[in-house]
């Protein structure tokens, strides 16, 4: 492995976030270590096969012939370092945040922290997660002490997956330092990757500023959700409605209602700070818990919709035999992390009904589900068909033609045959 020319970036995780990161430093220029605990994940990745949409398996490819990626589980790739990015999950466990991902990867790191090192997290967490958990632990490891001896700060992810539009490279990155040297250390960082830094007083800001953008969403699709829901019931058409109120061009930004949230941010994030609210000041952050409530809940609604049109059509949901199609969490992705689809499949499957799915970006190996193609025989034999993840591999030509009964949560069908959410 050659020594890059703008020193040696250790990127801790090579998921959706960190695996766009490290092949963008490999092209600019970085020596570049690619470091995850996942002996599968790696080994595709040494042998130039990409599991993640946003990079082909011809730019990995590339940056693996530079002779300056290593994608590896050997930890002691890590030494002499430069600057290190952790990006790893920040998964909820009963309602709490749990940081032992965060927290092991800072400890593996502080055994290679070295004097004028720099170190910044990017995986989601409350404010006061730098400064409070991780710099302690690198401190510890190492011996040495922050802002004296190294650098240390906070620059939130803003990868959404499948995205023609908006990457990694185009998306203002916020950056933030435990001090001005910091600051400018991690600016200088992220300013060769991106086109434009976005500075930030401190780490806590730049940590809140992560979790307001996406309680701003979950808190805008709980509100179109449940008004769904109710326009359902008053018999209102709640897309039309959505369409028409899009035509503002001032004091409005378009929600549309769906299954419910999934991913690595909506159904986690604002979470993180609701609890953090509630452990520092004893308050109930209740737009977040109100919002988490509605769309906890609407795979469970989907399900009950799904019912009334069973009784309506004179039959049962046991026996009967469900097509889903989609059931990753964000369409044209394969990531199904905390997907509402799985949450309804589950859910069909214990009323008895007879469960298959259909989605081209995931593997039949990992689902818990029958995976099918969504071909004319496929959805003429279904009794019912749930337009979950409305891919754009699908053809919707023939689930109009061949579908007998679809459920559309996403307002991608039309037809006699179609009722949507």
């Amino acid at each position: 492995m050659s020594r890059g020319a703008l020193g040696k970036l250790v990127v801790v995780g090579q998921g959706y976030v960190g695996l766009p990161l490290a092949i963008r430093a490999v092209e600019v220029g970085y020596e570049v270590v690619g470091f995850d605990l996942d002996v599968d994940r790696i080994k595709r990745l040494a042998d130039g096969d990409s599991y993640i949409e946003d990079i082909t398996d011809e730019r990995l490819t590339s940056a693996l012939a530079t002779g300056r990626y290593l994608p590896t589980v050997e930890s002691d790739h890590m030494a002499g370092f430069d600057i290190a990015v952790i990006d790893v999950p920040t998964p909820l466990e009963d309602g709490n945040p749990n940081l032992a991902y965060v927290e092991e990867a800072a400890a593996t790191l502080s055994t290679h922290l070295r004097t004028g090192a720099t170190v910044v997290l990017e995986s989601t967490s409350y404010p006061g997660t730098t400064e409070e958990l991780v710099v302690p632990i690198l401190e510890s490891g190492s011996g040495l002490t922050s802002g004296k001896d190294f650098h240390a700060g906070y620059s939130p992810e803003r990868i959404d997956p499948g995205n023609p539009t908006w990457g990694l490279e185009n998306t203002p990155k916020v950056v933030s330092g435990i001090d001005a040297a910091s600051l400018e250390v991690v600016e200088a960082f992220y300013g060769r990757l991106v086109e434009r830094t976005v500075a930030v007083s401190g780490t806590r800001e730049a940590e809140l500023t992560k979790l307001l953008e996406n309680t701003f969403r979950h808190v805008n699709i709980a509100l179109v959700n449940e008004l769904a829901m109710f326009a359902a019931d008053l018999d209102i058409d709640v897309w039309e409605a959505i369409d028409a109120a899009s035509t503002k061009p001032f004091g409005y930004m378009r929600f549309t209602p769906g299954p419910g949230v999934g991913g690595h941010c909506l159904p986690i994030d604002p979470s993180y700070l609701s609890w953090k609210v509630r452990r520092s000041l004893g308050q109930p952050f209740r737009f977040v818990e109100l919002a988490n409530d509605v769309n906890e809940h609407m795979p469970d609604y989907v399900v009950r919709r799904l019912m009334l049109a069973f009784n309506r059509m004179g039959r049962s949901v046991s026996g009967s035999r469900v097509l889903i199609l989609g059931l990753a969490y964000k369409r044209n992705t394969g990531d199904a992390r905390e997907a509402p689809g799985t949450v309804i499949a589950r859910s069909l499957v214990a009323l008895g009904a007879d469960v298959r799915v259909a989605d081209p970006h995931l593997d039949g190996d990992t689902l818990a589900f029958p995976l099918v193609e969504a071909t004319p025989d496929e959805l003429g034999a279904a009794d019912a068909v749930i337009l979950v993840t409305d891919h754009d591999a699908f053809d919707y030509d023939q689930v109009r033609t061949h579908a007998r009964y679809v459920l559309d949560t996403r307002n991608r069908l039309d037809g006699h045959s179609v009722e949507r959410l």
